[in-house]
């Protein structure tokens, strides 16, 4: 009875360790690789795209072109984004990584956005950025910084961002992040340019302004 007893005790830490274990991490790839199958049309939705045939990838899948072109910064924000995510490379499908150029016109600014399935990590190319991210609620804190080029920052996954070019020249910079699709949620269009659009009582009472400002600032967006 005694060796049931001591069991009976150590059941619950074992417990906990066999769940701690089994969470601890992803399950190692089984696969080379899965290249994104866009005329697969599934009927069962899949996180990601289902594979190609293995027999008829080529290294195109694996390929993209034109980052180093410039994009087109003559827009509000003086900013312009080129992703290669798996839409432009079917071949980082599970590969849970990807990239952007960005191209900034002077004094132009990525606008405060958040990535809701990516870290990213950015370098400066060329010119100089003012960067920075808000931690969460209720502390609200802004860590930020000046960059130069060959300077390096991290915006953690899910926290709210921003880039700025404080410089009178073009600036590049080029980010990785942790995911083939990390999406993007840019603050204002999420809450100014929702469709249908957000409550202006909402939306008056969640920034203590007038109603009008609140419409006034939707139909920008």
């Amino acid at each position: 009875m005694a060796n049931i007893h001591v069991v009976l005790l150590l059941s619950p830490l074992l417990a906990f360790t066999f769940c701690c274990l089994t969470f601890a991490a992803d399950p190692a790839s089984l696969q080379d690789f899965c290249v994104a199958d866009s005329n697969n049309q599934v009927a069962v939705k899949l996180n990601g795209f289902a594979c190609k045939n293995p027999a008829w990838v080529q290294a195109n899948d694996f390929s993209f072109s034109g980052l180093h072109n410039p994009g087109n910064t003559g827009n509000p924000f003086g900013s312009a984004v080129t992703p290669v995510t798996v839409a432009q490379i079917p071949g980082l499908n599970t590969l849970g990584i990807s990239m952007v150029r960005i191209d900034y016109a002077p004094w132009g600014v990525v606008s405060p956005h958040y990535h809701p399935r990516a870290t990213e990590i950015l370098t400066v190319i060329e010119g100089s950025l003012e960067v920075g991210f808000i931690t969460s609620n209720p502390d609200n804190r802004l860590i930020s910084k000046i960059l130069q080029k060959g300077d390096v920052y991290v915006f953690p996954i899910g926290l709210v961002h921003f880039q700025r070019n404080i410089g009178h020249m073009n600036a590049v910079a080029i980010s990785g992040l942790s995911s083939q699709n990390p999406g993007v949620s840019t603050i204002a269009n999420v809450v100014f340019g929702s469709k249908p659009d957000i409550s202006t009582d909402i939306l008056a009472k969640a920034f203590q302004v007038d109603k009008n400002i609140v419409q006034q600032i939707q139909w920008r967006f």
